[in-house]
């Protein structure tokens, strides 16, 4: 295999140095914006010489967000190059034109290091579903998040664990995608579409990031015997898709508390074989170039398929997802007060309330520049 490298940054850079050490999977060329010893001749700034060069067969894209990698990929593609990526951005955002035109094309287009870093999650996800019905998928989902509130937990603030974070390469200089949600969101939503059979577009899934926490809700979490984390979960019944990304507090001692650090636990739950969960390095440079090996390697055994059959729009319906919440703020208003179960010094315990009702509330709280933060406290049904 004649491999073109698009992207040498952090992944990329892990890719090529694995690849070093397997003669049948050869990296040619490599696209970057400046040149290094160890790319030695394979070096160019032009993305044509290796889109245009009939030798290379397969194109590792690596650089991360939406344009030029979708317009790249596809020139890869109606070249008739087999297409490996990591980039859930491109994924996320384009899954339908790129899944079509890997068709179209007869060939490869594999994603597995775009959800779940290092965990072999998306190909797991491919073979259950061929034998039983995927009901739900969930879990810790960004290694960012989790490893800032681990952090958190001792104490710290979340500007210094934050930081803490990029210096170990788990956070970008510009964290927001991964503090905020999207990073979050977007696996979830390739994760879905892969498990229903369908394509849910990210825009219709509700979606809260971890940036209002404080060290103090964590305190007072622990004090109900909850650790927090950042929970992604989507199900599907009869077309219809239950999905949410929010801060999500689990009882200490389960298995979703006790993933610590830059990990993440990802999860399916089935029909007839119960509940399926993957725990791994979810960021980090050679565990997500791991996976992006592992697809070169099924490109190279010629498992040219993607991992989901169907292109069927399905949409969110979250009006029957309701969970209880703590929430902290120091707004008074009507609807608060309508779905207090309980206060509990600076923070409100609520009934149970629908997704849509609860993410449009706080929404309106930060419009409105008022502090808020809130927890969700999830059925154990829904990941179990």
């Amino acid at each position: 295999m004649n491999i073109g490298l698009l992207g040498y940054g952090t992944v990329g850079g892990g890719v090529d140095r694995i690849l070093r050490e397997d003669p049948a999977l050869k990296v040619t060329r490599v696209l970057s914006l400046f040149s290094t010893e160890e790319m030695a001749s394979r070096y160019t700034d032009r993305a044509e010489d290796i889109l245009k060069d009939p030798a290379i067969d397969t194109v590792v894209e690596v650089l991360g967000g939406i344009h030029p990698a979708y317009e790249w990929i596809s020139e890869a593609m109606r070249a008739g190059k087999n297409v490996v990526t990591a980039n859930k951005a491109v994924v996320a955002a384009c899954y339908r034109e790129l899944v079509s035109l890997s068709r179209e094309m007869n060939v490869s287009f594999r994603c597995t290091a775009a959800a779940g870093g290092g965990i072999p999650w998306l190909t797991s996800l491919e073979r259950v579903k061929k034998n039983d019905r995927v009901e739900a998928v969930f879990g810790v989902m960004n290694g960012s998040c989790n490893y800032i509130l681990s952090e958190m937990e001792k104490g710290g603030s979340f500007g210094a664990a934050l930081k803490n974070a990029q210096a170990l390469g788990f956070a970008e200089r510009d964290p927001s995608a991964d503090v905020d949600g999207p990073d979050t969101l977007r696996k979830l939503m390739i994760s879905s579409c892969i498990a229903f059979n369908g394509y849910i577009a990210e825009d219709e899934i509700p979606c809260r990031g971890i940036r209002t926490v404080r060290t103090e809700d964590l305190a007072f979490l622990k004090e109900k015997g909850l650790k927090l984390k950042l929970f992604a979960y989507a199900a599907e019944k009869d077309g219809k898709v239950a999905a949410a990304v929010e801060p999500a507090a689990f009882p200490e001692g389960s298995a979703l508390a006790g993933i610590t650090k830059n990990l993440n636990l990802i999860g399916c739950r089935l029909q007839y074989g119960g509940t399926l969960t993957f725990t791994g390095e979810g960021a980090g440079r050679y565990p997500t170039a791991e996976n992006v090996v592992r697809d070169l390697r099924d490109v190279a055994a010629f498992r040219p398929a993607f991992y989901a059959d169907g292109l069927q729009p399905l949409h969110v319906d979250n009006t029957a997802l309701k969970r209880i919440y703590y929430v902290r703020t120091s707004a008074e208003d009507p609807f608060l007060e309508k779905i207090t179960a309980e206060k509990d010094g600076a923070y409100i315990k609520t009934l149970p309330v629908s997704v849509p009702e609860m993410h449009a509330f706080l929404s309106s709280l930060e419009a409105d520049g008022t502090p808020v933060f809130a927890a969700a406290v999830p059925e154990e049904e829904a990941y179990a």
